[in-house]
């Protein structure tokens, strides 16, 4: 059985530095998903990558250009996306911008954060 914890508060949860001016919090962790806040400053970014994972999120705050799979996206409060596990992606915030994530399947490189 996979311990459980249903309830965290933000102000325990640790901040940990992605790449430079932008900074990601691991909210919680099931057993087949992952929800994480992602921080960008104003002209910072995050590389483009590639993950197995489904990702799908909402922008809380700020604006954004995505590019994803040589798609570019400018999205602002409210807007949502999605991005299949094995596609190329990037980001970079157009002004200060919090990203509200889910990742399917667990982001095993995330559970460490959760300590």
């Amino acid at each position: 059985m996979v311990d459980q914890t249903f309830e965290r508060r933000y102000a325990s949860m640790r901040a940990v530095e992605a790449f430079p001016g932008v900074t990601r919090r691991t909210l919680g962790s099931g057993t087949n998903l992952t929800l994480v806040e992602i921080q960008i400053a104003e002209g910072h970014e995050v590389p483009e990558h590639v993950h197995p994972h489904e990702q799908a999120g909402q922008v809380a705050s700020g604006r954004v250009r995505f590019t994803i799979s040589g798609q570019a996206l400018e999205l602002g409060p409210g807007d949502a996306y999605v991005i299949p596990g094995g596609v190329p992606h990037h980001v970079i915030a157009i002004d200060t911008t919090t990203l509200l994530e889910a990742f399917s399947p667990v982001r095993e490189d995330f559970l460490g954060d959760l300590t």
